[in-house]
């Protein structure tokens, strides 16, 4: 590759998009207009990265982030712990889309780290860099899939990367819970309650306009009626879970997870600064994650469950067997949880993770619109970006810039190229076509 290539997908912090509350780029009168439809952090980011390109936004959604004792969305839920994927949750299987995660994975490490470096900004919207450890039952060598990750994760230059199989003995790891190797690297922490007003706040301050509504029925059917009742000239939809009304997408599925909130101040138990992860992959069980990090100065969370095609929201409660597992698992791997406060505010927290049977689809609607009197269809204006499953924070700001690519050729109505190409090594856009042939 040319060193002066530069993927034309680009997100580079402080260059393509700015932390402060103006536009990088400030709309005109005949900009184009793009109406989002979402309220969780695929929606605001992907709206953050177009009102930095000079594009009027407006939001609609039926729900937006809450701060009460009460359900809360999706986005907040999320341990939103920065991960390489595939994220320790599992179930992602999709070759085109776990390596298209891969690049969207480390466009968003960079952004966030960004974010985190600065002391403003890390306060304000809640970033924080902090050690992950990632444990394992076995030699990482001896499991070819794990060993080929952290290779990957070690060249694609991650922060502060050892392998090092002390770490479970500093960490204070039981030694009977199994665990006999380790790696670390520094990854962001976001703590979403917190983030989510920050991002709320900065769109808007862009320019974006929100409104609550709740979009119903196929989007391909009403793309035209959409665009003139909103006067926009695209639309993205960044639904999640919604996508199997909005895209037609019977694919879709969640995978309901829930995790335990304990007082994390050193009052109980030394502060615990450090997330430690066993995932799914490496235990080869779905619902056996070790899942412990710190969510901020206070609150520790305790996880995590895995639960394909569950939609009941507040069926888990602390007396659920599989909670009770799942908090007995966090202690048995460590030990000094056991003497853990549950949060009397909101002990315990669940939500769906918005999975896809192909994982996640960043692209524009494949089928033509048909306008009337016209002889020939044209290219839908929808671009879609939902099933990042258990990933939304971490693949948010790569999703984001494919999302851009695709807007800027829906609206010069170029034919729209389907995500899942024979190499799977770049987003589906007629621009990265011709970028990738250029680089051969």
């Amino acid at each position: 590759m040319a060193e002066s290539y530069r993927p034309l997908n680009r997100v580079i912090p402080w260059e393509d998009i700015s932390p402060r509350p103006e536009p990088l780029r400030t709309p005109s009168e005949s900009s184009s207009r793009i109406l989002v439809i979402g309220g969780g952090v695929t929606s605001l980011i992907t709206s953050w990265v177009l009102l930095d390109k000079g594009y009027h936004v407006t939001i609609v959604s039926k729900e937006w982030a809450s701060w009460t004792d009460g359900q809360r969305i999706t986005s907040q839920i999320a341990g939103a712990l920065w991960e390489f994927p595939p994220a320790a949750c599992g179930m992602h299987t999709d070759v085109i889309s776990l390596d298209n995660s891969k690049r969207w994975s480390m466009v968003s490490y960079r952004i966030f780290c960004a974010m985190a470096d600065d002391p403003e900004i890390s306060t304000q919207a809640g970033v924080r860099l902090r050690r992950s450890d990632f444990f394992f039952p076995y030699s990482i060598e001896k499991d070819v899939e794990q060993h080929n990750k952290m290779l990957e994760i070690q060249q694609a230059g991650v922060r502060g990367f050892q392998h090092n199989k002390q770490l479970v003995q500093d960490r204070e790891i039981n030694p009977t819970f199994g665990a006999v190797d380790a790696y670390e690297h520094l990854a962001p922490i976001i703590d979403t309650d917190h983030a989510m007003l920050w991002l709320m706040n900065l769109v808007q301050a862009k320019g974006a306009k929100l409104v609550n509504e709740a979009i119903h029925g196929s989007l391909h059917k009403a793309e035209d009626a959409l665009l003139a009742r909103f006067k926009a000239d695209a639309i993205v939809n960044a639904t999640g879970l919604g996508a199997i009304e909005l895209a037609d997408d019977k694919t879709c599925y969640p995978l309901r997870g829930g995790v335990l909130r304990v007082i994390n101040d050193g009052t109980d138990f030394p502060q615990i600064t450090t997330a430690l992860t066993m995932s799914a992959d490496a235990l080869h069980n779905l619902n056996e994650i070790v899942f412990i990090v710190p969510r901020n100065d206070n609150i520790l969370l305790l996880g995590s469950i895995a639960q394909p095609d569950e939609w009941h929201l507040g069926g888990l409660t602390l007396e659920t067997p599989i909670i009770q597992r799942m908090r007995k698992r966090c202690e048995d791997f460590l030990p000094v949880l056991q003497s853990a406060r549950l949060d009397p505010e909101y002990p315990i927290a669940q939500g769906l993770r918005p999975f896809r049977g192909n994982n996640v689809r960043v692209e524009r609607e494949l089928r033509p619109k048909f306008v009337k009197g016209s002889p020939k269809p044209i290219p839908s204006r929808i671009i879609h970006t939902y099933g990042q499953g258990g990933a939304g924070w971490s693949l948010s700001f790569g999703c984001a810039g494919d999302v851009g690519v695709l807007v800027a050729e829906a609206l010069a109505d170029q034919t729209p190229i389907p995500m899942a190409m024979s190499d799977g090594n770049m987003p589906a856009t007629a621009h990265s076509l011709q970028s990738w042939r250029a680089m051969l």
